[in-house]
């Protein structure tokens, strides 16, 4: 079976299982939280839809954009968390996973733009 470009990139791998552990976390967010929830559902998706959107451009500056646009994503969905965090609505475990899995996605990202000349 032929793969999409993006299938083939490590971090967008790693964006789907971001997507997964972020609805994990807001699905746990009290229910006057909601604000919190769309905008970390939003962040996380966006992450992986804008490195597939970036892979799939033929221009390097253009596919550099896409993947600054990812990497803006991860950072929100990082102070999400962390005010998550702050707001003792989120433990400290689930706290540093994620912080952890963006910070892995945030390096790849940056390593993509770098590539594309950008």
């Amino acid at each position: 079976m032929d793969a999409f470009d993006h299938e083939q990139l490590d971090v967008y791998g790693l964006a789907i299982d971001f997507v997964a552990k972020a609805n994990n976390t807001a699905e746990g967010l009290p229910r006057g939280r909601t604000y919190l929830v769309d905008q970390l559902n939003r962040a996380s998706s966006s992450i992986a839809l804008n490195i597939a959107e970036g892979a799939g451009e033929f221009s390097p500056k253009e596919k550099a954009r896409f993947y600054r646009m990812a990497r803006r994503s991860a950072t929100a969905c990082a102070a999400i968390l962390d005010v998550c965090r702050r707001l003792a609505l989120l433990g400290e475990d689930a706290h540093l996973a994620s912080r952890e899995l963006l910070l892995r996605i945030v390096s790849m990202l940056v390593s993509l733009i770098k590539s594309q000349g950008d």
